[in-house]
């Protein structure tokens, strides 16, 4: 995917760049908001079915358009089976996690994700994380601390789920990467309907039989996640990730207020303590990535070679 911004119009499009991230972060957030609501008279197991089978016919279109061989059988199944896996578990670690803990809280822990995707690298991927960036996530950890302590104390293990929600987070960032060349089509089919069928093996134990509103939520859902995803991919086409990305932790902004309006949740000093740590070192690690690729490029167009200590090596795609 291109994210270079028009050559002819650079500042406008890096504002519509910004725009459209705004908006998909906006309707992100819509959709964690519903889930949330949702989950409060259903499974997570239905409301991940319903969601799921939503999306899923929004993706035929898309089908229609590739070869649907290559979305089937792509190589490296193995793979593409144990990253949509890691998605659907996710997916279903955040609803449960919301049906317990108020919007902010949950939110707070999953931008932890970016943090520990630079941690994995170093460890999964044996990229080179210098010391900077190793004292960023050393910081971000620390906020998740802050944020955990309180939390755990008062709601006990669905903070835990929250936790490992986001690490499984960072692990589908983290196996997205190493599959990057597989297309975006083939990585949202495979992960949605991975979801489908895990909903499809808890949804009858608590079957509860929606009203035609309720339902006409539950399939609004999936067709609000494709809509924001679709805004996020444009706004990366747009302009320079550098310019857009940052912006993404506008997300607790907007579980701080959708929490507040619609579920009298208030959240507790450390859950904002926590999340103004979490997102400076989130940031922090991100510009400085993105400074040190920019080194990269211009030591490598100087013809020297080489690389910094502290720069992030790509992961090899077999």
């Amino acid at each position: 995917m291109s994210t270079r911004p028009s050559a002819s119009h650079p500042r406008s499009a890096a504002l519509w760049g910004v725009g459209f991230m705004l908006l998909g972060c906006f309707m992100f957030s819509v959709n964690d908001a519903m889930g949330k609501w949702l989950v409060g008279t259903y499974s997570v197991g239905q409301v991940l079915l319903l969601r799921s089978i939503s999306a899923l016919a929004i993706l035929f279109f898309f089908l229609r358009r590739v070869e649907l061989r290559s979305v089937l059988r792509p190589s490296r199944p193995g793979l593409h089976f144990a990253r949509a896996a890691g998605s659907a578990m996710e997916t279903g670690f955040f609803y449960w996690a919301l049906s317990y803990l108020p919007l902010a809280a949950v939110m707070t822990f999953y931008l932890a994700g970016p943090i520990y995707v630079t941690a994995l690298s170093a460890l999964i991927l044996k990229e080179r994380v210098g010391w900077v960036r190793w004292s960023a996530v050393l910081v971000g950890f620390g906020g998740v601390l802050v944020a955990l302590g309180p939390n755990l104390a008062s709601a006990g293990w669905p903070v835990l789920i929250a936790v490992a929600g986001s690490f499984c987070y960072a692990l589908l960032m983290i196996s997205t990467r190493i599959l990057a060349g597989a297309g975006e089509t083939t990585l949202i089919t495979w992960q949605t309907v991975m979801a489908l069928l895990l909903g499809l093996v808890l949804a009858p134990a608590q079957w509860v039989t929606p009203s035609a509103f309720d339902l006409g939520f539950l399939f609004l859902l999936g067709i609000v996640a494709m809509a924001a995803h679709a805004a996020v991919n444009r706004s990366l086409l747009l302009a320079p990730a550098s310019t857009v990305v940052p912006y993404q932790y506008t997300l607790i902004v907007w579980a701080l207020l959708f929490g507040f309006v619609f579920f009298d949740e208030t959240p507790r000093a450390a859950t904002l303590v926590g999340a103004v740590v979490i997102t400076a070192s989130g940031v922090f690690i991100f510009l400085r990535e993105q400074r040190l690729k920019a080194a990269v490029t211009a030591t490598g167009a100087a013809g020297t070679g080489g690389a910094p200590d502290d720069i992030q090596i790509p992961p090899s795609r077999d």
